[in-house]
């Protein structure tokens, strides 16, 4: 008796479970069995699986492979394709991947822009990731969350004060509420741009929002005073800070340490240590 579609997916799945390393192996001859019934969407959650392993050649034969038996690449698959030549960091591969799925004719979904938009935060090109979020926002077509967060964490990284303002107010717009994470990441665009004044405005802005202002959020304020060497500005953040009841933590509290004792300033460490050692 031959096994059904059934029994393959059944197999399948326990190998899967088990991280088996013959799923794959398994998972091919079952493409090529009658009895298998295979669709497009089983040739893409293998490229898929393939995909997550880096294992790029393996995810192209069984595309050269899905298309030989005459199935047509849908905009699922190639969006996958994407996903996988981004994470492999092949630019060039996921911006022609991309091409192709336009070629379809079809309505560019979320998933399909969020995968290129990824490729270029990856590739270190976030502006050009944020020109198809604007082209989706054309196209009315809302990004997830992820893909703003990445775009604001990229722009964050590299100091860039004004993609980071754009990315926080884009993602606004779309719904999505900052949190203290999110506001984090705007203040250290200015922390890594050395803008201290106005990492301490996005600060206050995030508290007159009602977020509760996290030990992250502090040290990257600290840590923009400290690279422009503003003590007595730091120092004021810090009383006001404790005069509304906010409990500094262990992060902020060592970026203040270090500075101290990189002053020279003994003493000053000393109390830091023993309050720190209080809390």
């Amino acid at each position: 008796m031959k096994p059904r579609r059934a029994d393959w997916l059944a197999v399948l799945k326990e190998l899967k479970i088990m991280e088996h390393p013959l799923f794959f192996e398994v998972a091919e001859i079952a493409l090529l069995e009658e009895t298998f019934e295979a669709n497009i969407r089983d040739y893409t959650k293998i490229i898929h699986g393939y995909g997550k392993q880096n294992r790029l050649q393996e995810a192209e034969n069984i595309l050269v492979s899905m298309k030989r038996r005459g199935f047509i690449c849908d905009q699922v698959t190639l969006t996958t394709m994407v996903h996988m030549y981004s994470k492999a960091g092949n630019l060039k591969l996921a911006e022609d991947t991309f091409e192709e799925i336009k070629l379809l004719g079809q309505q560019l979904d979320k998933r399909s822009y969020g995968a290129m938009i990824m490729a270029y935060i990856r590739a270190g090109m976030p502006e050009r990731g944020e020109g198809l979020l604007r082209e989706m926002d054309n196209e009315e077509i809302y990004a997830g969350s992820e893909v703003y967060k990445a775009l604001l964490r990229a722009y964050s990284m590299n100091g860039n004060t004004k993609g980071a303002q754009r990315v926080f107010g884009a993602l606004q717009i779309a719904g999505i509420s900052p949190d203290a994470k999110l506001c984090g990441l705007l203040i250290n665009a200015y922390q890594v741009a050395g803008q201290s004044e106005e990492a301490h405005i996005a600060f206050e802005n995030m508290r007159r929002a009602g977020l509760e202002p996290s030990d992250k959020c502090v040290a990257l304020v600290l840590a923009a005073y400290e690279k422009q060497n503003k003590l007595n500005k730091a120092l004021d953040f810090l009383m006001d800070l404790e005069r509304d009841g906010v409990v500094v933590g262990k992060e902020a509290s060592a970026i203040l340490a270090q500075w101290l004792k990189k002053l020279g300033v003994v003493e000053q460490v000393e109390q830091v240590l023993r309050e720190f050692a209080a809390t």
